[in-house]
């Protein structure tokens, strides 16, 4: 499928791996709505759409996934719908695991009810690492069996389950993309290494929850946009799931080391550690050798560069703040 001129709904567009897919998806020539309710639990977001709204293939569409009448309006005429929206945060979802179940469940069933209803040639619908809790074995495949660990984890096999059951029920194209650990320009600031850059930026040591050592699988931004396009263009994979990660896993005290270090504060400021919290696991490691067969995507960014790339961005935004100011 040529995404060129094609009519691409968002859903989350205006969030932090939303709004790069949309200026990518714009530079390739594709016509992009964006549907994004602007919600609490970060504040900010229009400021990730700047670039975005001056393209002429530019729409914005203020609405919930849960209302079906908006999101039935917004779907009209789509030819794809990338399913970004949801609510993330281990930590939020454990402390609200209905709105987690009506955000990422309810909202996942409405966008492939509609999706179906207004015959959409292909559904992506983001997943994540967190379907499969503690691993039994690393890297993690595709096959490796689904035993969530928090009620974000639980929400998000859910999501994937009826996407499934919709290709194979009524015959709908979807596509479920286990995202890891995605760090980048524009994280969330609830994100572990947003967290960190912030806490060191001022002054402050960088809060560990645990001893450091559970292990993540960090993914840039940008080799996941690149992946989500490719399984959008693809035809033959419908019903599938990809696993969309870098294929390294990382410590926790080993990036809190390597930021310390890029900040100049090696020797000044040390990581300090809090208790472990609820819902985590230990270590998480994809094996992207099914996703690597899609046409096009290989993850070419490695954590020291990614995570100079997203300082760089930290302190920018950071410096423009001042100005304004």
């Amino acid at each position: 499928m040529n995404l060129q001129n094609a009519n691409v709904l968002v859903t989350g567009g205006a969030g932090f791996i939303g709004s790069h897919l949309t200026e990518k998806l714009l530079e390739m020539g594709a016509n992009v709505t964006v549907y994004d309710k602007f919600d609490k639990y970060y504040g900010g977001k229009e400021a990730n759409l700047v670039r975005a709204s001056s393209s002429p293939g530019f729409n914005l569409i203020e609405g919930d996934i849960l209302d079906m009448n908006v999101l039935d309006s917004a779907m009209k005429g789509s030819d794809v719908v990338i399913h970004e929206a949801g609510q993330a945060g281990v930590g939020i979802c454990v402390d609200d695991p209905r709105n987690t179940n009506d955000v990422n469940v309810v909202g996942t069933l409405n966008v492939l009810w509609l999706a179906k209803k207004h015959g959409v040639k292909r559904v992506v619908n983001v997943s994540s690492s967190s379907i499969f809790g503690q691993p039994l074995y690393l890297p993690i495949d595709e096959k490796h069996p689904t035993n969530p660990a928090s009620p974000y984890g639980v929400s998000k096999l859910a999501a994937e389950q009826y996407a499934r059951v919709f290709h194979k029920v009524y015959g709908s194209d979807v596509v479920s993309l286990r995202y890891f650990s995605v760090y980048g320009p524009r994280g969330r600031p609830d994100q572990v290494i947003r967290k960190f850059m912030q806490a060191l930026d001022e002054g402050k040591p960088p809060v560990i929850n645990g001893d450091g050592s559970h292990t993540r699988d960090f993914t840039h931004v940008t080799d996941v946009v690149t992946a989500t396009i490719a399984s959008a263009e693809i035809e033959g994979i419908g019903g599938e799931a990809f696993n969309i990660g870098f294929g390294q896993r990382t410590s926790i005290l080993s990036v809190a080391e390597k930021l310390i270090s890029m900040m100049g504060l090696t020797g000044k400021i040390e990581p300090v550690h809090a208790p472990e919290s609820k819902g985590d696991f230990p270590d998480t490691q994809a094996d992207n050798r099914k996703a690597k067969s899609m046409p096009g995507w290989k993850p070419r960014m490695s954590l020291d560069e990614g995570l100079r790339n997203y300082l760089e961005w930290f302190l920018d935004l950071k410096r423009v703040a001042k100005t304004s100011s």
